[in-house]
């Protein structure tokens, strides 16, 4: 399940800086989104799209039937400087409604949600440069939707494809 950012976000992060950098994997705009929840192999996934139309009224339940997403301030690594990422915040309660509307398909996360985009990855055990986080990068808006996403892995990184999706407002 993920957000996917709307047209002005992604041509903000269209505009970053991507230097070249030995074993970087640049994230392309086809794999721009906020993982709310990774279920890993669910085969059919209709019954999944199903219990996603429960997302909206889990939001109301808790309080929060609008969501926005925040992104920034800026550019950081996640620890051992494998994965640049931009922080996401204002979907915890988006991700804690998804958690419980997917419930049946598994176990809550161990992890606390930690909304982010992932921007690149390092490949092997390779630690990218510390000169690639801090650029300051910020944006936020309503979101209007939830997304249920598959994944294939292919050359160049994993391909998503929208399978559902449940409007929130």
């Amino acid at each position: 399940m993920a957000v996917t950012p709307p047209a002005p976000v992604m041509a903000l992060l269209r505009e970053l800086d991507r230097p070249e950098v030995p074993r970087l994997r640049w994230t392309t705009p086809d794999q721009w989104h906020v993982t709310l929840r990774f279920l890993g192999e669910v085969d059919p996934p209709g019954p999944v799209a199903a219990g996603l139309a429960g997302v909206p009224a889990g939001l109301a339940a808790v309080g929060a039937p609008g969501v926005e997403a925040v992104l920034g301030p800026s550019l950081a690594w996640f620890p051992g400087r494998q994965v640049l990422q931009v922080p996401v915040a204002g979907l915890d309660a988006l991700a804690g409604a998804v958690a419980e509307a997917t419930a049946p398909w598994g176990p809550p996360p161990e992890r606390p949600f930690a909304g982010h985009l992932t921007l690149a990855r390092m490949r092997g055990r390779a630690r990218g440069p510390a000169r690639l986080e801090g650029t300051a990068l910020s944006a936020a808006w309503p979101v209007d939707r939830v997304e249920l996403v598959s994944s294939t892995m292919a050359s160049g990184g994993s391909r998503y494809r929208t399978e559902a999706s449940v409007v929130l407002a």
